[in-house]
């Protein structure tokens, strides 16, 4: 198998991960009503599963660091599989929840790794793109993953998803075995020096990007199938092809995002993707109710956009901390969780003390303080640049 094959099935690896993930959000109205909760409460699983992944994934990634790279994703993924089959087999909400932070400590370690990886085997000069296509990857789970598993909740129940989820992780654990390359562990660096990389004021500045414009992503997104049914008005029936459109959309952003940013460079398409995925949130707010042609439609925008900076972002770190770059993709990604927790929180608050037609606008005020991270880290990184020719 070719580099770039095993790159496209990193991504697939990813896609299984971010379906764990996404789900949820897909078949929230199941959970809620099988398990005889609140739809605010069943919202706090993406919460716990972001937060876990968050925090426990760079004291894992620091434990494991020596380990060769294959050996650690199999191990990875046989966690995240475990934590499929319990989610599937377990009885009740406080089980599920165990079920769901086991599945979450293997899924931090599957996608990092997995990045990690990708960054290694890819061609000189094809980085951006290979990290691109991981993360395709993982928001492929949008266009397969989560409307496919609205069909499988509504025929055989919403558990039969980790079922799946658990047999297709199994047989993924095989092919990475197989077809992987033995690539090399990084020298250990202890948990306190790669939090010690936060006071570096252009880090800093580049996970507040991540972390303001996945969080209002998330907040508006961690209850769009409530959000569909209820305030846009759409039938059961049409739910799953809105899904569908969007997972679709996504796919593409993920793709333009990687290619953008090889081609006209990161500020560019940062800037540009978060100006239009805030324009899509307030049209989708302001559009309310029509036809489902026009939601679908502001759904593919809003999707494009959105997932046009995922790739961006990774190599955005990259670049700013090159000789760290495991330590920088491991920030992000627990950035990334971190803010889709707080944004799942924030949004059920939202839903509680506003409105749940209310979610898009305060995602849309997240995605204005991206923008606002982003410009001042162009200015910071070209003041830098400044002083370094200066110094020449």
């Amino acid at each position: 198998m070719s580099n770039t094959w095993k790159v496209y099935f990193l991504a697939l690896v990813s896609f299984l991960v971010g379906t764990s993930e996404y789900v949820i959000s897909g078949i929230l109205d199941k959970i809620s009503e099988t398990l005889g909760i609140s739809v605010t409460l069943t919202g706090q699983l993406v919460t716990i599963f972001s937060f876990v992944y968050a925090v426990c994934t760079p004291v894992l990634m620091a434990l494991t660091a020596k380990w060769e790279r294959q050996k650690l994703l199999v191990s990875a993924m046989g966690i995240f599989v475990l934590g499929n089959v319990l989610s599937f087999v377990l009885p009740g909400f406080e089980l599920f929840v165990a079920a769901r932070v086991i599945m979450a400590l293997g899924a931090g370690m599957v996608v990092v790794t997995a990045l990690d990886i990708a960054a290694k085997i890819a061609a000189p000069g094809k980085q951006a793109s290979a990290l691109a296509t991981v993360v395709m990857g993982f928001t492929a789970s949008l266009i397969i993953g989560v409307p496919l598993g609205r069909v499988a909740a509504a025929a055989f129940g919403w558990r039969s998803v980790f079922g799946l989820l658990a047999l297709a992780g199994l047989l993924a654990m095989f092919v990475l075995y197989t077809v992987l390359p033995r690539v090399k562990g990084d020298d250990p660096v202890p948990l306190s020096r790669q939090l010690a990389f936060l006071k570096n004021g252009k880090v800093a500045l580049g996970l507040a990007i991540t972390f303001f414009w996945l969080g209002g992503y998330s907040i508006a997104y961690t209850y769009i199938s409530p959000y569909l049914l209820d305030v846009a008005g759409l039938k059961e029936d049409m739910l799953s092809a809105a899904l569908l459109a969007f997972g679709i959309a996504s796919l593409a952003g993920s793709k333009f995002g990687g290619f953008s940013t090889d081609k006209w460079g990161v500020f560019p398409t940062l800037t540009g993707g978060m100006l239009l995925h805030a324009a899509a949130l307030i049209l989708l707010s302001v559009s309310l109710p029509h036809s489902w042609l026009l939601v679908a439609g502001l759904l593919v925008l809003w999707s494009f956009a959105a997932w046009s900076t995922g790739p961006t972002q990774q190599f955005n770190l990259v670049r700013i901390e090159p000789n760290y770059s495991g330590i920088m993709l491991g920030l992000n990604q627990s950035m990334m969780q971190l803010s889709m927790a707080a944004g799942a929180g924030m949004g059920g608050i939202i839903i509680d003390q506003v409105s749940l037609s209310s979610v898009t606008w305060f995602g849309m005020i997240g995605v204005v303080l991206a923008i606002l991270a982003a410009f001042l880290l162009r200015l910071r990184m070209s003041e830098g640049k400044q002083m370094a020719q200066a110094n020449e």
